[in-house]
C-alpha cells in the first residue's frame, strides 16, 4: 500500500458544524490534505468566514448554511455541493450542543433539544448524504462521539446519552452500508480547549479534574484531531468501518496517575 493514500486530493468533503471548534480544525486538515471542503452551520456569517479560511489554504469551497434540524436544508446543501463538485465523498457530523444541569431538574424540552441536534441531526445528515454515497458506491462518514460515549460526566445526562447513541448509530450504519462502499466511523475526542470551554477548563475544579485524569498532563489542541479525521476519510482506512477512534491523551486508559 502506498501511504500517499492518506491524501484527499480530488475528494469533496462536507463538514457540518465546520465553522468553529473541532469541525473547523478537521475542515482545515482536509483542505491541507487536498480536498474540496464545504464548511457549514446555521449562521451564514460564520459560513462566510470559514469559507474564506479554506480558500486561504488553497482549497475550493462553497458558502451554504444548513441546520441539522431541517432536512430540506441538508438536501439543499447536498444538491449545491454536488452541482459544483460532482459528488460528496466525505461527511463529518460535528454539530452539537450540551447543557450542564442536575438530571432531576432536566426538563424534557432541554433533553429533546440536545438529542435532536446531537443524535437525530446526525441521523438526518447520514440519511441525506448516505443515500447519495450509496448511489455513487463510495463514501466516508465520520461522526463525532465523546468521552461520555464511554464514561459518565457529571450532570450532562442528555449529552452523554446522545453521544453513546451516536456510537451505536455509527456501528449500525457501518454494517448496513459496508457492502455499498460507504465506511462509517466516529472520533471520540478527549478534552480539547476551544473558545467555548476555555474558561471552564482553566478556571474551575471540573477543568482541573479533567487535567488530572489526562495522562499527558495537558488539554488537546483541536488541530490534533485532524490526523485522525484524515485517516478515516482516506483510502488508508479502506477496511476500517464501525469504529470509534479515541483521541484523548490517554484519558480513558487512566486509573491512578500519580
Amino acid at each position: 500500500m502506498s501511504y500517499s493514500k492518506l491524501e484527499l486530493t480530488g475528494r469533496t468533503a462536507v463538514v457540518i458544524g465546520g465553522t468553529s471548534g473541532i469541525g473547523r480544525a478537521i475542515a482545515h486538515g482536509f483542505a491541507e490534505a487536498g480536498a474540496n471542503v464545504v464548511c457549514t452551520s446555521r449562521r451564514i456569517e460564520q459560513v462566510e468566514a470559514a469559507a474564506a479560511e479554506i480558500e486561504q489554504l488553497g482549497a475550493k469551497t462553497l458558502r451554504v448554511a444548513s441546520d441539522v434540524s431541517d432536512r430540506s436544508s441538508l438536501d439543499q446543501l447536498l444538491g449545491e455541493t454536488a452541482a459544483v463538485f460532482g459528488k460528496v465523498d466525505i461527511l463529518v457530523n460535528s454539530a452539537g450542543r450540551t447543557k450542564r444541569e442536575p438530571t432531576l431538574n432536566l426538563d424534557e424540552e432541554t433533553w429533546n433539544g440536545i438529542l435532536e441536534t446531537n443524535l437525530t441531526g446526525t441521523l438526518r445528515a447520514c440519511q441525506v448524504f448516505g443515500r447519495h454515497m450509496i448511489q455513487n458506491g463510495y463514501g466516508r462518514i465520520i461522526n463525532i462521539a465523546s468521552l461520555s460515549t464511554f464514561v459518565s460526566l457529571f450532570e450532562v445526562a442528555a449529552y452523554s446519552a446522545s453521544k453513546a447513541a451516536v456510537a451505536s448509530l455509527t456501528k449500525s450504519l457501518a454494517i448496513e452500508w459496508a457492502k455499498s462502499g460507504v465506511n462509517v466511523n466516529a472520533i471520540a475526542p478527549g478534552v480539547f480547549r476551544t473558545a467555548l470551554n476555555q474558561k471552564l477548563l482553566d478556571e474551575s475544579e471540573r477543568g482541573r479534574e479533567f487535567l488530572t485524569r489526562t495522562p499527558m498532563g495537558r488539554f488537546g489542541n483541536v488541530e490534533e484531531l485532524a490526523g485522525a479525521a484524515i485517516f478515516l476519510a482516506s483510502e488508508a482506512a479502506s477496511f476500517v468501518t464501525g469504529e470509534v477512534l479515541v483521541v484523548d491523551g490517554g484519558f480513558l486508559a487512566s486509573g491512578v496517575n500519580q
